[in-house]
């Protein structure tokens, strides 16, 4: 008779333990077992190329605009205007985003709570 957890799915008399498939991918050694630094690593470095690129735009384009935006007025330098309407245009996306992943998280929970 195996030992509780140590059989493979379905094996063993029926009631006794088995290996789920996450914890059989835990054991198993190779490439979803191996640390996550080079990700993390080619991240900051390409994190870095984006920052060292906005820098020399926003260097690139120092002549003054002026803007207004709801009755404020004020002038910029052209590359740090641009690069504030691009931020300020992210967040939109990331507050639409953001609303429609809590709408469908809503859904899925409604519709397992009625499977039920």
């Amino acid at each position: 008779m195996p030992e509780a957890g140590t059989g493979a799915a379905g094996a063993g008399p029926p009631g006794a333990e088995t290996v789920s498939a996450e914890e059989a991918d835990r054991a198993r050694p190779g490439p979803s077992r191996q640390p996550r630094s080079g990700g993390v690593w080619a991240s900051a470095v390409l994190a870095l190329l984006v920052l060292l690129a906005l820098i020399i735009f926003i260097l690139q384009n120092p002549d003054q605009v002026k803007v207004s935006y709801f009755g404020a007025h004020g002038s910029l330098p052209l590359g740090v205007a641009l690069l504030l309407a691009a931020i300020f245009g992210s967040l939109v996306v990331i507050a639409a985003g953001t609303a429609r992943i809590l709408q469908l998280r809503r859904r899925a929970r409604v519709a397992r709570r009625q499977s039920r």
